[in-house]
């Protein structure tokens, strides 16, 4: 049964090698090949992928990445295709769902959005709902280095107060865009914002998301 993370996994890799290996990426200084190699890498260097989020590993990881980086463009694809070994975590259905929906999500949107013709992706509502649920649990996480206070809402009203402060900024967009919003990739994002208009740029500027 393929669940929301394969099939992201499946999108993204298809995107990548349709891409080629020197698009550009949203990811500030990364082409495909360095995105395809971070992706290989946390799942399959355990070693390594702290460097993600720890700072002191940071050197170690950004070694190990660029070490998979020289590797041919057509394996790195056919790895994340792969998925990872057995005896990772994020072969577990559960570990991978959890995990990898809202990263794949993500990073299919950092080689879409990149290029100058892109357009919104309509996403199903059952996938909206997958991913407002995962913004609900780490929207205080993403949004702790926020300006000003902020609040995220999906048209239907369902709303989550990401960081508690004044002025208020309100975001309202569908899941998938709000990701993108919290993630920091502002600029990217398909959003309608509310609130005092200095509030609004500094948190449009603001270094939000989990790393």
């Amino acid at each position: 049964m393929s669940t929301h993370a394969k099939r992201e996994r499946l999108l993204l890799a298809d995107l990548l090698e349709s891409a080629g290996p020197e698009a550009p990426t949203l990811c500030e200084g990364w082409t495909t090949r360095d995105l395809a190699a971070h992706v290989v890498v946390r799942e399959r260097r355990a070693d390594a992928a702290g460097g993600i989020l720890i700072k002191q590993l940071a050197a170690r990881g950004e070694r190990v990445r660029a070490e998979f980086a020289a590797r041919p463009y057509e394996e790195l694809i056919s790895l994340i295709r792969t998925g990872p070994p057995r005896v990772s975590p994020f072969a577990l259905k559960q570990v991978d769902e959890a995990a990898n929906t809202v990263e794949f999500f993500l990073h299919t949107e950092d080689v879409r959005r990149a290029q100058p013709d892109w357009s919104p992706r309509p996403l199903d509502p059952v996938f909206e709902d997958a991913l407002w649920r995962r913004l609900e649990t780490a929207a205080r996480m993403m949004a702790r280095r926020s300006p000003a206070g902020l609040v995220l809402r999906r048209p239907n009203g369902q709303t989550v107060v990401a960081h508690k402060g004044a002025p208020v900024v309100t975001v309202t967009a569908d899941a998938g865009e709000l990701l993108v919003y919290a993630s920091g990739r502002q600029r990217a994002a398909r959003v309608q914002t509310e609130g005092d208009e200095a509030a609004v740029a500094k948190v449009g500027r603001a270094r939000l998301g989990i790393g």
